[in-house]
C-alpha cells in the first residue's frame, strides 16, 4: 500500500476513534491483550525470524536484547494494555474553566491530536504499547520499524487489526509501513498532510535524522546517558544496589546507568567493592586517574577518555568521574548527559536538594535506580517513549501527553 493511501485512511479514521466511548476503548484494549497472549507462539515464531537475522547481521547484544520476544515479555506487553485500560480517560476533560467580565465562558478541554507517526527501531513491544497510548488517547496511528523487527511487527500489527475487525471497527485505527527502504522513511516524515505530530524511538542517529528532516512537528525522545552519583554521604551498601541494578539488569535501555561520578572522599570505600561486583557482571570499567588509584589492585581497568563521559554504550561497559564535591558532580552531569534520567545517592538532604533542583533532565532520582524511568513504573500503564525536550512533554510519555487541547467559548450573543 502506498503512503499516501496509509495517510488518507488514518485521516479519515482519525474522527472516528476520537468519538469512541471510554467503555468501548477499554473493552477493545482488554479484547487485543487476550489476543495477543492467545496469537503469543505465532508472535514469538515470527520473531524468532528477526532474531535469527539480527544474529546473521551481528547485530548488537543489547539491541538483540531489545528485540527479543519471549511468553513472558508478551504477557508483560497484555498486562501493559490492561493497565492502560484502567487508566482514567484523558478525551474530553476540562481542565479549566473561566468566566470573563462580559460572562463568556471559556473552557479548555483535553483533545486527541489526530494522527499519530511512530518510527522505531529493533523494539517490537513498540507496536503494541504504541497502539495501546494512542488508542485511549484518542488518536489514530501510523507504526513505521525497523527492518531489522519487521516480521514481529507485521505479527503483532495483524493480531491487533484481526480483533478491531473482528469487534466490528475499522482496522485502520492501527497501520503499519511494512516497507523497509529508507527512503520510505524519509517520505514518511514528510507527510504533514496526515500526519499530526511524529515521535521517533530509537538510537542518537534515528532521532537525529527525524529531528533535522521531518516537516511534521516532532516529540523528542532522546538517548539516555544516565548518571549515578554517589555523594560523600551515601550509605554505600545503597549505592552498590542502586548502581548494579542500574547498570545490570538490563544494558539495552535508555534508562540504565552509563556512567558513575564518585565523590572524593567515598571513592577508597566504595570502588573496590563496586568494581568486584562490576566485573563479576563482565561490566569493563573505564575510570578517571584518581578512580584508577582506588582500583590499584585490580585488573583490566581502563583509562576513560573524554569521549567515554559523554557515551550511552547500551553494553556491559560505565565511565568513571571523581569529583571533590557536587557541585562538580553537577557540572560534569549536566555537560555530558542527555536529559534524561539522573540519580543521587546521598543521606545528605540539603545536597539531595541541591541537586534534585540544579540537574537538568527530565527525571532526577534520589537514592533510587534510574531504571525507573517507564511510563508502567510510574502508573502511566505503556509509555509511548521518553521526552527529554522541554516542550509540551518531558519525561515518560503516557495518554496525556497524547493529547492536545482546546478553548470552547459559551455565550449569549456578545460582540466585540
Amino acid at each position: 500500500m502506498e503512503l499516501k493511501e496509509l495517510g488518507c485512511r488514518a485521516k479519515s479514521v482519525k474522527y472516528e476513534v476520537a468519538l469512541l466511548s471510554t467503555e468501548v476503548k477499554n473493552e477493545l484494549l482488554h479484547s487485543i491483550a487476550d489476543a495477543l497472549v492467545a496469537d503469543a507462539d505465532e508472535i514469538i515464531a515470527q520473531n524468532a525470524i528477526d532474531m535469527e537475522n539480527g544474529r546473521k547481521n551481528n547485530m548488537h547484544p543489547g539491541l538483540l536484547d531489545r528485540l527479543l520476544l519471549t511468553q513472558e515479555r508478551m504477557e508483560a506487553i497484555a498486562e501493559g494494555l490492561r493497565q492502560v485500560a484502567n487508566l482514567p480517560d484523558p478525551v474530553g476533560e476540562v481542565l479549566e474553566t473561566f468566566t470573563r467580565p462580559n460572562r463568556m465562558v471559556i473552557e479548555k478541554i483535553s483533545v486527541p491530536m489526530g494522527v499519530i507517526g511512530i518510527i522505531y527501531e529493533s523494539r517490537p513491544n513498540v507496536t503494541p504499547d504504541a497502539f495501546g497510548l494512542c488508542f485511549k488517547a484518542g488518536n489514530a496511528v501510523i507504526l513505521k520499524g525497523g527492518s531489522d523487527c519487521i516480521h514481529s511487527n507485521k505479527a503483532i500489527t495483524d493480531c491487533i487489526r484481526k480483533t478491531l475487525s473482528g469487534k466490528g471497527y475499522n482496522p485502520d485505527m492501527v497501520q503499519l509501513i511494512e516497507a523497509t527502504d529508507r527512503s520510505v522513511t524519509a517520505e514518511f516524515m514528510k507527510m504533514k498532510e496526515y500526519v499530526d505530530v511524529l515521535i521517533p524511538r530509537g538510537g542518537a542517529g534515528l532521532i537525529r535524522a527525524v529531528v533535522e528532516n521531518a516537516t511534521i512537528p516532532v516529540i523528542e525522545t532522546g538517548t539516555g546517558n544516565c548518571h549515578v552519583y554517589v555523594d560523600k554521604d551515601a550509605d554505600i551498601e545503597k549505592a552498590i544496589a542502586i548502581i548494579m541494578n542500574a547498570k545490570t539488569q538490563r544494558i539495552g535501555v535508555c534508562n540504565a546507568c552509563e556512567s558513575l561520578v564518585v565523590h572524593e572522599d567515598i571513592r577508597e570505600e566504595l570502588l573496590p567493592v563496586l568494581a568486584k561486583k562490576l566485573q563479576e557482571k563482565n561490566v569493563e570499567i573505564r575510570a578517571d586517574e584518581a578512580a584508577r588509584e582506588a582500583l590499584s589492585g585490580l585488573d583490566n581497568i581502563l583509562s576513560a577518555t573524554e569521549e567515554d563521559f559523554g557515551t550511552e554504550y547500551l553494553d556491559y561497559i560505565i565511565s568513571v568521574k571523581t569529583v571533590a564535591n557536587e557541585d562538580e558532580a553537577i557540572a560534569h552531569i549536566n555537560r555530558y548527559n542527555t536529559g534524561h534520567s539522573e540519580c543521587i545517592v546521598t543521606e545528605n538532604e540539603a545536597v539531595a536538594e541541591k541537586f534534585k533542583q540544579q540537574v537538568d533532565a527530565a527525571c532526577v532520582y534520589v537514592n533510587v535506580s534510574t531504571r525507573f524511568t517507564d511510563g508502567f513504573e510510574f502508573g502511566f500503564g505503556a509509555e509511548i517513549g521518553i521526552s527529554t525536550q522541554k516542550l509540551h512533554a518531558r519525561g515518560p510519555m503516557g495518554l496525556r501527553e497524547l493529547n492536545s487541547y482546546k478553548y470552547t467559548i459559551v455565550g449569549d450573543g456578545q460582540i466585540r
